[in-house]
C-alpha cells in the first residue's frame, strides 16, 4: 500500500502557524477563525479575499515557516506511516521546512520522496502535474489530504482519497483522527 500525503493540516497541525503567518503578513488585526476558514479553502483564495498581493507569497512562506517551528504531527500518524509500504509527500510548503519538521520528530525515515510543488516547478494543486510526476516512479493507492485541492488531483487520476478532519469535501473515506485509519481505511481496501 502506497500513500501520497499532503503536509500542512494533514501530517502536521500547522494551521496555527499558517494563520499567524498570514495575520503577520496582512499587518492587520484579523479574526483568526475567519482567516483559518479562508486558508482551509486555499491560500490563493485567502490572499484574494484579504486583498494581499501574490507578490508577497515568499514573505508569507517565510513567516509561517518561522511560526511552524513548534508545530506537532497529528496523534497516531506515525502508526499509519509505519503500516504502509511507501509514503510520499506533495506539499506547497518549501522542502527545507518540511524536512526539518519530519527530522525533528524522527518521521523522515517513513518517506521515500518529498515534492515541494512550487520549488520543483509544478503548478499549484489542484493541478495534477505534481501527482503525475510521482506516478511516473511509483504506484499510489491512496491520497490523504485535509482540503479539496489535495484530493481533486487524486480524483482526476482515479486514485482513492481520504479526507482528514474535513467532512465537507468529496472523498472515499473521512477521518477525524489517525487512530481510526487502519481499521476504517486500510482494512477496508
Amino acid at each position: 500500500m502506497n500513500l501520497l500525503w499532503d503536509f500542512d493540516g494533514t501530517l502536521f497541525d500547522t494551521y496555527p502557524a499558517l494563520v499567524e503567518g498570514f495575520v503577520s503578513l496582512s499587518q492587520r488585526d484579523l479574526d483568526r477563525t475567519e482567516v483559518l476558514r479562508w486558508l482551509k479553502k486555499d491560500s490563493k483564495t485567502a490572499f484574494k479575499h484579504y486583498g494581499i498581493s501574490e507578490d508577497l507569497r515568499g514573505e508569507y512562506q517565510r513567516l509561517y515557516n518561522l511560526h511552524s517551528v513548534n508545530s506537532l504531527p497529528f496523534d497516531d500518524v506515525e502508526k499509519v506511516l509505519a503500516a504502509v509500504d511507501q509514503n510520499v509527500i506533495v506539499t506547497h510548503r518549501d522542502k527545507e521546512s518540511t524536512l526539518m519538521l519530519l527530522e525533528k520528530f524522527d518521521l523522515l525515515k517513513y518517506f521515500q520522496e518529498v515534492v515541494s510543488v512550487e520549488e520543483q516547478g509544478f503548478t499549484r494543486k489542484p493541478h495534477t502535474a505534481s501527482y503525475e510526476y510521482i506516478l511516473k516512479s511509483r504506484h499510489i493507492d491512496l491520497v490523504v489530504g485535509d482540503r479539496d485541492l489535495d484530493l481533486i488531483p487524486a480524483r482526476n487520476l482515479n486514485i482513492k482519497t481520504v479526507a482528514f478532519q474535513n467532512p465537507n469535501i468529496a472523498a472515499d473515506f473521512h477521518l477525524v483522527n489517525y487512530a481510526d485509519f487502519i481499521p476504517k481505511v486500510l482494512n477496508q481496501l
